[in-house]
């Protein structure tokens, strides 16, 4: 720290000092470019660090002029009258609203209206010469009542979460019990000697003790209901045994994309990693990783967290506020934000904690609890096979264990053969393999293993129809047209899950894109020189058999937005389509 003087000048060398108690300086004050060239105004001063100059259009912002909301709901009057900033003139607003990209609206063709009305890029399907929105009585009247996206945040329950008013009645009856256990501890003191956790026997039955009253009085032989424990064999059963698992994919495994492997073959389906402390706080983007589709009749959710108290209440929540048919928890994923806190693979070099945290799900979960984990952190020094036994103890469901430390990522292949050693350890607890799956004949290589399962990951990614391969014990030499169908499928979900106007529109080509980056790995059977592809080759440059399956197979990133630009119309001027590190890596 430097010493400054009353008009700013830096102290001499002999008034510096190494330590100070006292507070820092507030931030200085700054005169705009313009006030400096006219010898400055007090009054108009402004602090560092604000960027006037900045745009002020947001990002997802891509209609220069919107359509007033009162105009979309009829019968309404704008509450700014003449002070609005946004369209009440339909005509002035189709006028300048970009062009429909299509004849025929899915969502109107599927579920007899659009909610999005004028608004939509396919307007002109369901829009009369008078700007009136029709609709379809006989399909309405089909889908009358039907809820295809279940898992929805409510606006009561998100409210509550922010006000901190839910009660999370099981989860403090276990968290009691850890307390007891640090109490008990710290009066021994230094914690130099070790103990037992409290035991669990009150909470499962409050009569295991005939010194201790129940907490409730009962009406002759019969207790209350909330107090006793479901046991293990009680809890809602899911049937794992050969079972392929897509895995819960960070931004590429959403709920379209999930539909489309579920057309494929997929037994099983998770959404995308949340984190319990968002959940906690009512974080509508985080909920929206939660949602499960109609058709996805096996479905879990994963969560990350590093502590035993938020991970048990998040699991309640789930729990009491969702329809899910498993929770897994994520010990395997080894990005840096995630890991120094503790979570991730982290939990795996902290037994003391995981354990606190599985017991606890475990204790207010109706479903089954799934554990997805790596080989270790460190490239060579594999722990999973210390973890699995213990694992077993504490009445984990599934174990899923990623052939790869977090130190290797994807550098080399993964070890299948420390695989085949843990799904021994395991049993009878399922065990399913995950790595390096792209073909039926890596699938059938898994498993002679004898893994109870497989998760796919990549090979999801870059070849959808794997499931289908898998099936039916086949090479599919798929053309690129029933490629280009599928991505057709993809976008009609996308429009159903994110909205079929501007917005809803570059969100699904924001996720086509991402896809396409993994997509455009495959390469077709006929071409290949020997059969099958291998998840760590990269390939030559090559040519297709016609135009498309080149455009396809294309590794620059203007190719991929000339394959969006055939689904979803050309790319506004402002769209960023592309994240930054992978900007960076296409410069």
């Amino acid at each position: 720290f430097t010493i400054t003087g009353s008009k700013g000048e830096k102290a001499s060398e002999n008034d510096r000092v190494e330590e100070t108690n006292e507070t820092p300086e507030t931030k200085k004050l700054k005169l705009d470019a313009d006030e400096q060239n006219k010898g400055g105004n007090p009054d108009r001063k402004r602090l560092r660090g604000q960027n006037k100059s900045r745009p002020h259009t947001k990002p997802t912002a891509y209609d220069e002029k919107r359509l007033c909301l009162s105009v979309l709901q009829a019968n309404r009057e704008c509450p700014f009258g003449d002070k609005c900033r946004f369209h009440h003139n339909v005509a002035e607003y189709f006028a300048t609203k970009p062009a429909d990209i299509g004849e025929s609206c899915y969502l109107y063709d599927i579920f007899g209206k659009c909610a999005y009305g004028l608004t939509c890029r396919f307007a002109k399907a369901h829009t009369t010469p008078d700007f009136k929105t029709m609709e379809n009585a006989e399909l309405i009247k089909t889908n009358e009542g039907r809820n295809a996206v279940k898992n929805s945040l409510s606006k009561d329950l998100q409210n509550s979460l922010r006000k901190r008013s839910v009660a999370f009645k099981k989860s403090e009856e276990y968290l009691k019990t850890l307390s007891n256990y640090k109490d008990k501890r710290d009066q021994q003191g230094n914690g130099k000697k070790s103990y037992k956790y409290e035991s669990h026997s009150f909470l499962i039955n409050p009569l295991s003790n005939p010194d201790k009253q129940p907490p409730v009085k009962t009406i002759g032989p019969l207790t209350d209901v909330d107090l006793i424990k479901l046991r293990p064999f009680e809890k809602k059963q899911v049937d794992f045994k050969d079972k392929l698992y897509l895995a819960p994919l960070t931004t590429c495994g959403n709920l379209p994309f999930r539909r489309v492997c579920k057309r494929f073959g997929a037994d099983i389906t998770c959404g995308e990693m949340a984190m319990c402390t968002n959940l906690l706080q009512g974080q509508q983007s985080e909920w929206a990783l939660l949602k499960r589709h109609e058709s996805e009749d096996v479905f879990g959710v994963q969560v990350e967290g590093c502590f035993p108290d938020t991970m048990t209440r998040c699991a309640e929540l789930i729990n009491n506020n969702t329809d899910v048919d498993f929770v897994d928890i994520n010990s395997g994923c080894p990005i840096d934000l995630v890991y120094k806190k503790g979570g991730g693979c982290g939990l795996m070099t902290r037994t003391r904690k995981f354990e606190q945290i599985i017991k606890g799900m475990n204790y207010v979960l109706d479903v089954p609890l799934t554990v997805k984990i790596r080989t270790g952190v460190q490239e060579k020094c594999n722990i999973a096979h210390k973890l699995i036994p213990e694992m077993k103890k504490w009445d984990v469901s599934m174990i899923t264990l990623h052939g790869r430390s977090r130190e290797q990522r994807y550098t080399k292949l993964a070890d299948w053969d420390y695989i085949t050693t843990c799904s021994k350890l395991a049993s009878p607890v399922p065990l399913f393999g995950n790595g390096d799956i792209l073909s039926y004949e890596d699938a059938m290589k898994a498993r002679e293993t004898g893994v109870s399962g497989m998760m796919i990951a990549r090979g999801a990614l870059i070849k959808p129809w794997i499931f289908t391969e898998i099936k039916e014990s086949r090479h599919w030499d798929i053309s690129s047209s029933e490629r280009l169908d599928i991505l057709r499928d993809f976008r009609n979900f996308g429009l159903e899950h994110w909205g079929s106007d501007t917005r809803g529109v570059e969100k699904t080509r924001t996720f086509m894109l991402e896809w396409l980056s993994f997509m455009c790995r495959y390469i077709p059977v006929g071409l290949l020189e020997r059969v099958p592809q291998k998840i760590n080759e990269r390939p030559p440059y090559y040519m297709g058999r016609n135009y498309l399956e080149s455009l396809m197979a294309s590794q620059h990133v203007g190719d991929w937005v000339r394959i969006s630009e055939m689904l979803l119309g050309p790319v506004p001027k402002n769209f960023n389509f592309l994240p930054k590190h992978k900007a960076n890596a296409y410069k």
